[in-house]
């Protein structure tokens, strides 16, 4: 390891076989603490190639734990989080109203990291247990038209660096993995991206898949359509800049998207959006980010997308498909 950090300190990078064999080396507990938390924080002072991120997604697809529900033809909504700005749980409320519009949801999520309330984090204070059960999580996919997928049961590779992460409390490589390595290889996927330079890298990566994706970045630095800015929106063959008026909304402010100081207060949040008593600018985010993903799982046009994503949360399809999933 020694060879290889003096090598990234020196600005050099690693090819695709290296990053692989490196990352599989930290699961096995090759490395120690101190090692692993230098290997973490060299991507904070300089950026990660192409090859380099393809070579952790293997690694980590190559040592997960699989899900085989293909035939839900699922997707994902997933931020890479790590931009800072303590949102509340907006890609976790669209993913419910994803749901509530009959687009079946497999959502990959993790507790939070560098911020306080991730969506495992959410979905635990909410009581709902984390499983790896194929049966369970059909289960719910048939009942609730959501499975959520627990990022650690599924990626024992985790283990060994999940408490050096909480202790350096920042982002690291790991952020930017969590989006492409859902254990489920849904073929339908919105993601969320903290940095133009990352969403020009997810591009490079998806553009050699089959999927249907489409990532998002706010210019002014979300990972995800925050309504206070415009966003680059990278799709399959397109790339556009749009402006909230774009998609029929009104630009927002950072305290509007606030999560709160706990995760009992970004629980309040949750649950007043799904019940219809939160604010509009609370609401109107999470339709954004909803009916953009609407518009990739079910080839909607936008208007459209954002109609029905309006439809799911103003019914109640989207609180319903929530309380079947963590009473299920």
């Amino acid at each position: 390891m020694k060879k290889i950090l003096n090598n990234l300190f020196e600005y050099k990078s690693l090819d695709k076989q290296q990053a692989k064999d490196i990352l599989i080396k930290i699961s096995k507990g090759d490395y120690n603490n101190s090692q692993i938390a230098a290997f973490l924080t060299v991507y904070l002072m300089r950026s990660i190639t192409v090859e380099e991120l393809e070579g952790f997604r293997d690694a980590m697809l190559e040592l997960c734990i699989p899900l085989d529900i293909a035939e839900y033809n699922a997707m994902d909504l997933c931020g890479t989080g790590g931009d800072g700005k303590d949102t509340f749980n907006i890609s976790t409320l669209s993913s419910f109203v994803v749901a509530g519009a009959g687009q079946k949801v497999a959502k990959h999520g993790n507790n939070g990291v560098s911020s306080i309330c991730g969506s495992s984090n959410l979905l635990a204070y909410f009581g709902y247990e984390f499983t790896n059960d194929k049966d369970k999580l059909k289960k719910s996919l048939n009942e609730a038209n959501i499975c959520f997928l627990h990022a650690p049961l599924f990626h024992p590779a985790m283990k060994t660096v999940a408490p050096i992460r909480k202790e350096l409390g920042v982002k690291t490589f790991f952020n930017m993995l969590g989006p492409i390595v859902n254990p489920s290889f849904p073929k339908k996927q919105l993601v969320g991206v903290f940095s133009l330079e990352l969403a020009r890298l997810y591009s490079y990566i998806h553009q050699k898949t089959d999927k249907n994706y489409v990532i998002v970045h706010s210019l002014d630095g979300y990972d995800e359509v925050s309504l206070t800015s415009a966003f680059k929106m990278i799709s399959n063959g397109e790339e556009k800049l749009f402006h909230p008026q774009d998609l029929g909304l009104k630009n927002l402010t950072q305290k509007d998207l606030w999560g709160g100081e706990t995760v009992k207060d970004a629980a309040k949040i949750f649950m007043s959006v799904l019940k219809g008593e939160s604010t509009m600018a609370q609401k109107e985010v999470v339709l954004a980010n909803a009916g953009l993903a609407i518009q990739c799982g079910k080839g909607l046009n936008l208007e459209s997308s954002i109609a029905a994503a309006k439809e799911s949360l103003d019914s109640g399809k989207a609180l319903n498909s929530f309380m079947k999933l963590v009473n299920n």
